[in-house]
């Protein structure tokens, strides 16, 4: 499988006028409603690229041939890329993803009536995918209304509009086919996806699902796909989300998530049994981090979480994803079951500057390390980017990594093949994890610059 990535007002409440939809002209209408909505994106990224001649710099045959000419490590590339995005107000303010816009050094934006304008990179966020761009342009906008995603079901009628394939202002339909997919892209990532046939290709990305009324459901993101085009199986951020993380962008540039300080994984019926739960849907807590915010609030190991502010916790990503979207220092009621038993409890979400602290000690109980950021200076003499991977700073010789051989100054760039981007994601990536499993790890060594995958098994 290969996956590519290719009004209401934003502001307001509800969803607008909803008449009944007569499917013959339904689909007509909310084309002509929201392709003047729609726009076209042309980024251009500047990436730093390693030359793949540098190692063979002192090789006699190559210097036969190219002479003494010092050869550079690494040389400037530009990228072109296509994708699409949304008016969101009339004030040039413009939705689409972060794959799309998140790293661009230009973005040029085309309306639906030819016009071009320069935008500018408002802010970006890369947990969910999503970036908010803007325009300076004369007179107000047209833009797009938000629907309520919660509100869709399955085997409804949807319509995607974007520019895929560089074919501006296409119009697709399909239905609804799945709700709340997650782990599609990112395992740390706080997604939630609508699936849907409605066929959706290259150049879609950042572009709007509707529904039938004409309001924006989702925004369109990936594929799976062997063929590298649609094969019906399609994925778009629903809007509740989508509107949550524009607003935050708008108003701070950056997206802040909430905390609760737990691991969790997801209820099976073996466990609902062993653990007398009346209920085959929720978050059992495999872990509670010792002063957080659910410590605090009476939480423990073995209770499953079936509530959280009286919103349904079908799962453990559920329950991540509803927590990282409260604003932080809010307090909420959690409903858990103990012991055959529903237990209120409430919890003043906490922020994931805090839990750094926190997961620091379970990286070091885990695995018997500690870790930092990559240096520029590092990541230039082995070779790759500075935002790939964090370095080891100590090793227990009797802890999980310092037994399988791990050094100081090891780079560790992959965990079960998930890209380690950080201290932030190797944290997240490392509290996913579950006790006696399994772990591949992809590493740097430090003294070679070989790379390889070493297995270790959690204690």
């Amino acid at each position: 499988m290969v996956l590519l990535f290719v009004s209401l007002p934003l502001y307001g409440e509800g969803g607008g006028k909803r008449k009944p939809a007569d499917l013959s002209t339904a689909i007509v209408q909310v084309a002509k409603q929201n392709i003047p909505a729609v726009v076209h994106i042309d980024v251009m990224e500047r990436r730093e690229v390693v030359n793949p001649f540098f190692p063979f710099e002192n090789d006699p045959f190559f210097r036969h041939f190219f002479g003494d000419s010092k050869v550079p490590r690494k040389f400037q590339r530009e990228l072109r890329g296509l994708g699409t995005g949304m008016i969101i107000d009339g004030q040039g303010y413009i939705l689409t993803n972060h794959h799309v816009a998140g790293g661009a050094t230009r973005i040029e934006v085309t309306l639906s009536d030819g016009r071009k304008f320069a935008a500018k990179l408002v802010g970006s966020d890369p947990k969910t995918d999503l970036a908010v761009v803007r325009i300076n342009a004369k007179g107000t906008l047209p833009h797009v209304t938000f629907g309520d995603s919660d509100r869709m079901e399955v085997g409804e009628w949807v319509i995607a509009i974007g520019h895929p394939r560089g074919f501006d202002q296409t119009v697709t339909q399909g239905i609804i086919s799945a709700k709340h997919r997650r782990g599609i892209t990112d395992p740390t990532g706080y997604q939630d996806f609508l699936q849907t046939d409605a066929a959706i290709n290259p150049g879609n990305s950042g572009g709007p699902l509707l529904n039938l009324y004409g309001e924006v459901v989702g925004v369109n993101t990936a594929i799976a796909s062997q063929s590298g085009g649609s094969e019906g199986i399609g994925f778009a951020i629903p809007s509740n989300m989508a509107v949550h993380v524009a607003k935050t962008l708008i108003g701070r540039g950056k997206v802040e998530r909430g905390w609760i300080g737990l691991s969790v994984r997801d209820l099976t019926p073996e466990l609902a049994k062993s653990l007398n739960a009346s209920t085959n849907r929720g978050a059992v807590i495999d872990e509670v981090v010792r002063g957080g915010p659910a410590d605090l609030a009476g939480l423990k190991k073995n209770d499953v979480i079936v509530s959280f502010q009286a919103g349904e916790v079908s799962d453990g990503s559920a329950l991540r994803s509803l927590a990282a979207v409260t604003p932080i220092g809010q307090e909420v009621k959690v409903t858990a079951m103990r012991q055959g038993k529903r237990q209120d409890f409430v919890v003043k979400i906490g922020s994931l500057q805090e839990a750094a602290k926190y997961t620091a000690g379970l990286v070091k109980e885990r695995l018997g390390a500690e870790v930092r950021d990559v240096t520029a200076r590092e990541a230039d003499k082995l070779g790759f980017d500075p935002k790939q991977g964090v370095a080891v700073t100590w090793v227990d010789p009797k802890g999980v990594l310092g037994a399988a051989g791990f050094e100081v100054g090891d780079i560790i760039l992959e965990i079960n093949g998930d890209a380690v981007t950080g201290i932030d994601t190797f944290t997240e990536l490392v509290s996913m994890l579950q006790p006696r499993q399994r772990v591949a790890i992809l590493v740097v060594d430090h003294r070679s610059g070989n790379s390889g995958t070493i297995q270790v098994i959690l204690k």
